[in-house]
């Protein structure tokens, strides 16, 4: 393998599937109506967190809930054998069982301690129900609009337009060298040591490549070139698509912060990113120079599987 021409050594967390995502019952109220009587319930809490105990997302009865699908309620697919998911938004309940002991976690902070199923579900019901929050007016006349697709639509009730859930896609690349070098930068709003990738948000009539040609070129001010895409990942903060390249650059050009949100970038070696890599993440204590993302974003995935390369 060409060291130019890496690729993610595993899917990201929160692109993993392990649910059948049944979209053809969205819109069999009989059949979604009738699965609701053994269906499982995942709460997510306000805040987005959900519970969290053996490396599963805690699910109850929804049953225990109403007799039906409430209007609020998302679909999320099915599991074990056929059995519907749904979710609201809602105050956290403990397991039923008294003995499984939970804890309450946060989406960004999950890591690797969730399972391919739990991982969907998650991602999934964070952004329908971030996505229904701000979503209650349509976006055509400001008329309120009501769930409809088991909470994969909303719809004005006088005319039936429908809306969608809204994604917004974002890049995220990582600059090297073609060799044993590679850039990390670091935000405004972060502490000391703690650097990532370069990501921005695509703009209308602009494609994914030259999404990343201009964010790295506004960020840090470098031209980069051979722009490869990796993979993706859904990153509902609250309802964005990372999409995951890599591109070279020219170490002899110098840095330039020209929009304010870096502050800080340099090329980092390999061994360096190893280093760091093995120190832990963000969240780590140790006396690293420098801290990486945890592993329940793509960047993490993407530096990885770059610093892995021989």
């Amino acid at each position: 393998m060409a060291i130019a021409d890496f690729r993610l050594r595993e899917v990201p967390l929160l692109s993993r599937v392990g649910a059948d995502r049944a979209d053809q019952l969205r819109t069999d109220v009989e059949a979604a109506t009738a699965g609701w009587a053994d269906a499982a319930l995942l709460r997510v809490d306000s805040r987005s967190q959900v519970l969290v105990a053996d490396g599963r997302v805690v699910l109850g009865s929804a049953a225990k809930l109403a007799d039906k699908p409430p209007p609020e309620a998302v679909f999320l697919g099915r599991i074990d054998n056929d059995r519907h998911v749904w979710a609201i938004r809602g105050a956290l309940e403990a397991p039923e069982d008294p003995d499984v002991r939970a804890e309450v976690v946060n989406l960004r902070g999950l890591g690797a301690i969730l399972d391919d199923t739990s991982s969907q579900l998650v991602s999934s019901a964070v952004a329908l129900l971030n996505w229904h929050d701000s979503a209650r007016f349509s976006s055509v006349d400001g008329s309120p609009t009501r769930p409809a697709r088991a909470g994969w639509a909303r719809v004005n009730p006088v005319t039936g337009h429908e809306e969608f859930p809204r994604i917004d896609p974002a890049v995220i690349c990582l600059v090297h060298d073609g060799g044993d070098r590679a850039v990390l930068a670091r935000q405004a709003v972060w502490p000391e040591r703690m650097f990532s990738l370069l990501a921005g948000f695509v703009e209308a009539g602009e494609s994914f490549e030259a999404c990343v040609a201009r964010e790295i070129r506004e960020e840090i001010g470098l031209t980069v070139r051979d722009v490869r895409y990796l993979g993706s990942q859904p990153w509902p903060f609250p309802r964005s698509l990372m999409v995951g390249f890599h591109a070279i650059a020219d170490p002899g050009e110098g840095f330039s912060f020209n929009d304010g949100e870096i502050v800080e970038a340099a090329w980092f070696t390999r061994d360096e990113v190893r280093e760091a890599l093995a120190a832990g993440d963000w969240s780590s204590s140790a006396d690293s120079k420098l801290l990486l993302p945890g592993s329940v974003s793509i960047a993490r995935v993407i530096i990885e599987s770059w610093a892995a390369v021989d």
